[in-house]
């Protein structure tokens, strides 16, 4: 019996290894920003799609790759606003609208602060990545995020 456990365990642990190993070949897990020069920047997301992944959104992690982040995608076009409770890293949000260009760039939220974040205008979509990472790469409103859920992927 602990023998079939223990086969059962590794088979799990490599069953979700390799869940995680392609979850960035999945094209819902990727998206590109492409700045008005042209520049390309490709990052692995997370999505938070369901009101539960929103609410928890990047909360309680102490560190992030520089090309990941959490692409949040609601069901209405509408002004959003962010918060950085129980974050532990800063985080720069990118608002977009309904076709994927940028509105607006909040640089370096800072952790834990409850101030309001708000996207300006209205917003479809929010994409958080590690602080700072949107002002070396020169992303700025205007430029244009690619991604299945507007419609304009990349290859």
């Amino acid at each position: 019996m602990k023998t079939l456990f223990v086969c059962l365990f590794a088979f799990l642990a490599l069953a979700a290894c390799d869940n995680k190993a392609s979850a960035y070949t999945d094209p819902m897990k990727s998206l590109s920003i492409v700045t008005e020069e042209g520049q390309r920047h490709d990052f692995k997301i997370e999505l938070a799609l369901t009101e539960a992944q929103q609410n928890q959104g990047l909360m309680n992690r102490t560190e992030m790759p520089r090309d990941a982040g959490m692409l949040f995608y609601f069901s209405d076009f509408k002004p959003r606003s962010f918060w950085m409770k129980n974050t532990l890293i800063p985080l720069d949000m990118i608002f977009m609208d309904e076709q994927g260009v940028i509105t607006h760039v909040h640089d370096s939220a800072i952790p834990n602060d409850l101030t309001s974040v708000k996207s300006g205008s209205p917003a479809r979509a929010v994409l958080e990545l590690n602080g700072g990472v949107a002002k070396s790469l020169g992303i700025k409103p205007g430029d244009q995020v690619r991604h299945v859920f507007f419609k304009n992927e990349m290859n």
